[in-house]
Protein backbone atom coordinates (compact mmCIF):
# COMPACT_ATOMS: atom_id res chain seq x y z
CA UNK A 1 0.00 0.00 0.00
CA UNK A 2 1.38 3.28 -1.24
CA UNK A 3 0.96 6.13 1.74
CA UNK A 4 0.11 9.47 0.38
CA UNK A 5 -1.36 10.91 3.69
CA UNK A 6 1.32 13.12 5.94
CA UNK A 7 2.58 10.88 8.47
CA UNK A 8 3.83 12.65 12.20
CA UNK A 9 6.15 10.52 13.89
CA UNK A 10 7.50 11.40 17.48
CA UNK A 11 9.31 9.01 19.96
CA UNK A 12 6.83 8.99 23.38
CA UNK A 13 9.30 9.02 26.22
CA UNK A 14 5.87 8.53 28.57
CA UNK A 15 5.20 5.44 26.17
CA UNK A 16 8.46 4.55 25.29
CA UNK A 17 7.35 3.87 21.75
CA UNK A 18 7.36 5.55 18.36
CA UNK A 19 3.98 6.99 17.69
CA UNK A 20 2.48 7.75 14.08
CA UNK A 21 -0.34 10.64 13.35
CA UNK A 22 -2.26 10.51 10.11
CA UNK A 23 -3.60 14.11 10.28
CA UNK A 24 -5.93 14.03 7.36
CA UNK A 25 -7.92 11.14 9.16
CA UNK A 26 -9.01 12.15 12.05
CA UNK A 27 -8.39 9.82 14.90
CA UNK A 28 -5.84 7.86 12.94
CA UNK A 29 -2.94 6.72 14.93
CA UNK A 30 -0.67 3.69 15.44
CA UNK A 31 2.59 3.13 17.53
CA UNK A 32 5.22 0.72 17.06
CA UNK A 33 8.84 -0.08 19.36
CA UNK A 34 10.43 1.26 16.33
CA UNK A 35 10.35 3.60 13.63
CA UNK A 36 9.62 1.04 11.03
CA UNK A 37 7.20 -1.19 13.02
CA UNK A 38 5.41 2.00 14.08
CA UNK A 39 5.30 3.16 10.20
CA UNK A 40 4.21 -0.47 9.34
CA UNK A 41 1.62 -0.48 11.99
CA UNK A 42 0.53 3.49 10.51
CA UNK A 43 -0.08 1.72 6.85
CA UNK A 44 -2.74 -1.08 8.19
CA UNK A 45 -4.27 1.58 10.51
CA UNK A 46 -4.76 3.73 7.52
CA UNK A 47 -6.41 0.62 5.57
CA UNK A 48 -8.93 -0.06 8.27
CA UNK A 49 -9.52 3.21 8.56
CA UNK A 50 -10.83 3.91 4.72
CA UNK A 51 -12.38 0.49 5.02
CA UNK A 52 -14.59 1.22 8.36
CA UNK A 53 -15.62 4.74 6.52
CA UNK A 54 -16.77 3.19 3.30
CA UNK A 55 -18.45 0.68 5.02
CA UNK A 56 -20.11 3.58 7.41
CA UNK A 57 -20.47 5.36 3.67
CA UNK A 58 -18.46 8.49 5.45
CA UNK A 59 -16.40 10.33 3.36
CA UNK A 60 -12.51 9.62 2.91
CA UNK A 61 -10.12 12.38 2.30
CA UNK A 62 -7.74 13.01 -0.45
CA UNK A 63 -4.11 12.99 0.54
CA UNK A 64 -3.56 17.01 0.45
CA UNK A 65 0.55 16.92 1.51
CA UNK A 66 3.08 17.77 3.82
CA UNK A 67 2.12 20.44 6.62
CA UNK A 68 -1.51 21.01 5.26
CA UNK A 69 -2.17 21.22 9.23
CA UNK A 70 0.94 22.91 10.92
Amino acid sequence: MSIRYELIIYWSDQDQTFVVEVPELPGCMADGETYEQAVANAKQIIAEWIETARELGRPIPEPKGRLLYA
